[in-house]
């Protein structure tokens, strides 16, 4: 009679990426009193929903509106 066949031993669990604070600073620019926002909101959404400027483009993270950037 063969043996019974063995259970591979159990991998560790991989370990876990650290998580990011809060990214909406990088959207504000902080100066004394004044407030001011760095990125244009989005013309379709409207006020609050801001779009994010990529090398060649500025995008909507809601409706995926575009707007090309001619260098």
């Amino acid at each position: 009679m063969a043996a019974p066949a063995k259970k591979p031993a159990a991998k560790a669990p991989a370990a876990k990426a650290k998580k990011k604070g809060p990214l909406t600073a990088k959207l504000y620019d902080v100066s004394g009193p004044k407030i001011a926002r760095k990125n244009k909101f989005c013309p379709k959404c409207g006020p609050g929903y801001f779009m994010a400027a990529h090398a060649n483009r500025i995008v909507c993270g809601k409706c995926a509106y575009t707007e090309y950037v001619k260098k």
